[in-house]
């Protein structure tokens, strides 16, 4: 029971994760070494993805490039880096003009979505079931002002939050997504984010009429100068948007 309970807790966690993992775990267990059985698997159908994908709808965002590409190796083996064509045409239009007014700046991509099927959540996002949402990283800069190519605060990019909460500000509720994570704050690279370049990244998204809303958080936005009709907040319950930026197509 213990061991029919383990396997199915990692078939839980491998599809919660990459969508297809589990399924592979569960055909690796035919055979007589399954680990071995499971990363060859692994690796052919993460292959396969690539190429299928696009005939469906989705593509990959690049995991390695000098304009656009996934912060992490991680975002890419776990195909969480997938998006419709005309999202990553935003992204790469975005990143095309932070580049043109800033040479040398590498624009990094999140979580986007998984490979296949509308309606699946990339959890923890509840969002990101329709490859027509994006997570974008901040840039950051040195202590000493200096730009910090392709380096981010965090090891993904995310949760190393920016924003002052005051005590007016989200109160706590009950279930909720927005973390706070005192405990890992100071764990985090000694950067800042570089606004001016962060700046031009949503402004240019914003001006971007196939973009239907850019998640920033309300004082960070203020700070940035930000004002639009498409810059929401995300509400109290949602994952805070001070350590990313979120876009999506539509309304």
């Amino acid at each position: 029971m213990i061991r029919l309970t383990s396997h199915v807790l990692v078939v839980l966690l491998l599809t919660v994760l990459t969508q297809l993992g589990g399924l592979i775990w569960i055909v690796s267990r035919w055979f007589r070494r399954p680990v071995l059985v499971f990363v060859l698997a692994y690796a052919g159908v993460w292959g396969a993805v690539q190429v299928v994908a696009p005939m469906t709808g989705r593509v990959a965002l690049p995991c390695f490039g000098a304009l656009l590409r996934s912060q992490s190796v991680v975002y890419c083996g776990l195909m969480r880096n997938f998006v419709t064509p005309q999202l990553a045409a935003v992204a790469i239009d975005a990143a095309k003009r932070v580049e043109a007014e800033f040479p040398g700046t590498v624009t990094l991509a999140l979580d986007g979505g998984f490979p296949f099927l509308d309606g699946v959540p990339l959890l923890p996002h509840l969002s990101h079931d329709d490859g027509e949402k994006l997570y974008l990283g901040f840039y950051y800069q040195g202590l000493k002002g200096d730009y910090g190519q392709g380096q981010t605060r965090s090891p993904l990019g995310c949760f190393a939050f920016e924003a002052l909460e005051g005590p007016d500000t989200c109160p706590p509720v009950w279930l909720t997504l927005r973390w706070r994570m005192g405990w890992l704050q100071g764990r985090f690279a000694a950067m800042e984010v570089e606004s001016q370049r962060t700046r031009v990244l949503v402004r240019a998204l914003l001006a971007d009429a196939r973009v239907g809303k850019v998640f920033v958080e309300p004082p960070l936005a203020r700070a940035w100068g930000l004002m639009d009709p498409k810059l929401r907040f995300q509400g109290c319950r949602a994952a805070r948007h001070d350590d990313h930026i979120h876009l999506q197509l539509g309304t």
